[in-house]
């Protein structure tokens, strides 16, 4: 089940690789993560120190009364991913115009897990393009279906 998507992410990136991590989540996030009070617009990952972190990640508190006063619905969580994935990462964070981002957050079993990717950012035109195939697509569907 898919608790929260990145919807922008395939719009202003083009994504070259695609990963999986855990997410080190407290309690009270868990809770509200399955409650889907998650965010991911605006966020992105950062390689830090040898460790890869999820920044500017919303996750609201799942009962506000019970909240500990110093809860940050926006603190910096750590993803867990193989020392493979991480060599990987570090390398590739450090070319030019490439950026990780979070695509979506689900559960698999009964863990959280957060697909990011490896993506390049758009420019104007390349979106132009992608919204005029997404529209011709749309205009297609609609002509077959008033056919049958």
């Amino acid at each position: 089940m898919i608790y929260a998507e990145n919807k922008k992410a395939t719009f202003n990136y083009e994504v070259l690789e695609k990963y999986e991590g855990g997410l080190s989540l407290l309690g009270l996030e868990v809770k509200a993560v399955k409650s889907k009070k998650a965010n991911l617009e605006g966020s992105y990952i950062v390689v830090r120190g040898g460790e890869v972190f999820l920044v500017n990640a919303t996750i609201q508190p799942y009962q506000m009364n019970n909240t500990p006063k110093e809860y940050d619905p926006v603190r910096v969580r750590k993803i867990l991913i193989t020392k493979k994935e991480l060599k990987e990462l570090v390398g590739a964070d450090n070319k030019n115009g490439l950026t990780l981002i979070p695509i979506s957050l689900y559960n698999k079993g009964n863990k959280i897990k957060l697909e990011f990717a490896l993506a390049r950012g758009k420019k104007k035109t390349d979106k132009r393009e992608t919204i005029k195939a997404r529209e011709s697509k749309r205009e297609i569907e609609r002509t077959l279906k008033n056919q049958r």
